[in-house]
């Protein structure tokens, strides 16, 4: 069946009945596929309502509630005017991990975008050109993959100092490498199609056959690593905010609350259970979406 409708002509006794066929789009196809994976809607619902609240949380809980001081409320239980407690300085947990969950996310996706874009252009370069090319990127590529990740991070973040651009920075330049790799296998093996071929003998230009048919091609394979790295990249980003690599205090952070709760650890433990469900939550949700798409996208799952 192609792109067009197919017809089909039943003749009956009272004359010729026209029956139509269309074809279903490929975006309702994984749509459908998606929908399969219980988990993968369990997830997909779990972030939308996350992401919901987070954009909400000035109507829900003013800014000024993370960061304003009330000593008298110091490590005060949840209770309906604080319903997540209050921290050691009396600020309220509410509001700090609603606050403090739009930064975490905003540099997870943020990192994860810009290292899936340098990285793809990087892989689709060395993928395409090969040679001496290819050679330069992938030698370059060994001597950032032979850092650690974390390390790599943290090195990056207390040379440039911790704020929100320099976060970015460090995060992108740790996992761009994932990409390369990735585009550029895919790209040795798109390279050599039949179209892309017929493409380069008419006269397209390279960076004109890379961008209209080499990475849509490739746009599965890239939007499945993409959504499993935004929840490596909240964990990494929370790790970073723990070790004191994070937003400066008093701004809200997930990883930094966690580590103002570790003194209170044994007395006052909800310090330490909201931000890190929220944590928990929001990496989890997002795996379980990576993987219903990963499902979605497979080419040999058609069921």
């Amino acid at each position: 069946m192609g792109r067009e409708e197919t017809s089909l002509r039943m003749e009956k006794t009272t004359g010729i009945e026209k029956i139509t066929f269309k074809r279903q789009s490929q975006a309702k196809e994984i749509w459908r596929r998606f929908k399969k994976s219980k988990g993968a809607v369990f997830g997909l619902g779990m972030l939308t309502i996350i992401l919901a609240v987070i954009l909400l949380a000035d109507v829900i809980a003013p800014y000024s509630l993370a960061t304003r001081q009330n000593m008298s409320l110091k490590l005060a239980p949840p209770s309906w005017g604080h319903i997540f407690g209050c921290d050691g300085y009396g600020r309220d947990i509410f509001a700090r991990v609603l606050h403090g969950g739009r930064t975490s996310l905003s540099i997870a996706v943020i990192a994860t975008m810009t290292s899936c874009l340098l990285g793809s252009i990087l892989g689709a370069v060395a993928g395409y050109f090969g040679k001496v090319i290819d050679s330069v990127i992938c030698r370059a590529l060994d001597i950032f993959m032979s850092v650690p990740d974390i390390l790599f991070t943290m090195a990056v973040v207390v040379a440039l100092g911790a704020n929100f651009i320099n976060l970015l920075v460090a995060l992108t330049l740790a996992y761009f490498t994932n990409y390369v790799r990735l585009v550029r296998s895919q790209v040795l093996n798109l390279s050599e199609l039949e179209y892309v071929e017929a493409a380069r003998a008419g006269g397209a230009s390279s960076a004109r056959i890379i961008a209209t048919h080499i990475i849509p091609n490739a746009m599965g394979v890239i939007i499945v690593n993409t959504t499993l790295n935004v929840a490596k990249i909240i964990l990494y980003e929370s790790t970073l905010s723990f070790l004191g690599l994070g937003m400066p205090p008093p701004a809200p952070e997930w990883g930094l609350m966690l580590a103002e709760a570790r003194a209170f650890l044994r007395t006052s433990p909800h310090l330490l259970l909201f931000p890190a469900a929220a944590i928990v939550m929001s990496a989890c949700s997002v795996n379980l979406i990576g993987d219903g798409l990963r499902d979605a996208l497979d080419p040999h799952l058609k069921s």
